[in-house]
């Protein structure tokens, strides 16, 4: 019988680590680890993690956010998210507060959809993506500013939004994951969502 598949947990000996380069948001870390009998050194993004939201509304269409990224030079559909950089904050309490921020919105029930690794190779960003429902205005409009100044919002069915990620229309990779997520979720009752609260033993930082 084969094995059930699962990321494994592995914590090598840290011979030294250290800050390469200090920057305004992250800052890029270089670590000597022992591993397989052999020292390896690694620099990657030293990051805080973040929270993303996918908001579903009673008719079944899901929130949308376009905004400028300066690194690939597009404004893209993304969902709701921010980072996990206040001391002590609880990771539902950022996904509410995210939501607040971007659409002005707030949600009676909250899931956890799925756990990612962004790009587990160059950096340690982990990114919980919330599955938020009952969605209501906050009353207020909050002062949004910089690359967030203009976002765009717009509710899209869940499957017409799927349909753009698989004619490479969209390119956000938890935008796409969290679409995904949610139309096999949805196809299967939603029996896969996870508590609100669950632990999250696979964040980098908060494991430790």
């Amino acid at each position: 019988m084969t094995a059930e598949l699962n990321d494994q947990p592995f914590r090598p000996e840290i011979v030294s680590t250290e800050t390469a380069f200090e920057g305004r948001i992250w800052n890029v870390r270089r670590d000597v680890f022992r591993y397989n009998g052999e020292e390896i050194t690694r620099e990657y993004v030293d990051h805080t993690g973040a929270v993303a939201i996918l908001a579903m509304d009673d008719d079944g269409r899901v929130l949308l956010i376009r905004q400028y990224r300066h690194p690939v030079r597009h404004r893209d559909w993304e969902i709701p998210a921010g980072l996990l950089d206040q001391d002590g904050e609880d990771p539902l309490a950022a996904a509410k507060r995210e939501l607040g921020e971007e659409a002005d919105l707030e949600a009676d029930e909250w899931n956890v959809l799925t756990d990612v690794f962004t790009s587990p190779g160059g950096n340690d960003e982990s990114i919980r993506i919330y599955l938020a429902r009952g969605i209501r205005p906050t009353g207020s409009a909050f002062d949004r500013e910089a690359e967030e100044a203009d976002i765009e919002l717009r509710w899209t069915p869940l499957d017409e939004a799927v349909d753009a990620v698989l004619q490479r229309r969209v390119h956000n990779a938890p935008l796409i994951i969290a679409l995904l997520t949610a139309r096999t979720a949805r196809e299967r009752g939603w029996s896969t969502l996870g508590g609100a609260n669950e632990p999250w033993p696979s964040h980098p930082k908060l494991s430790r």
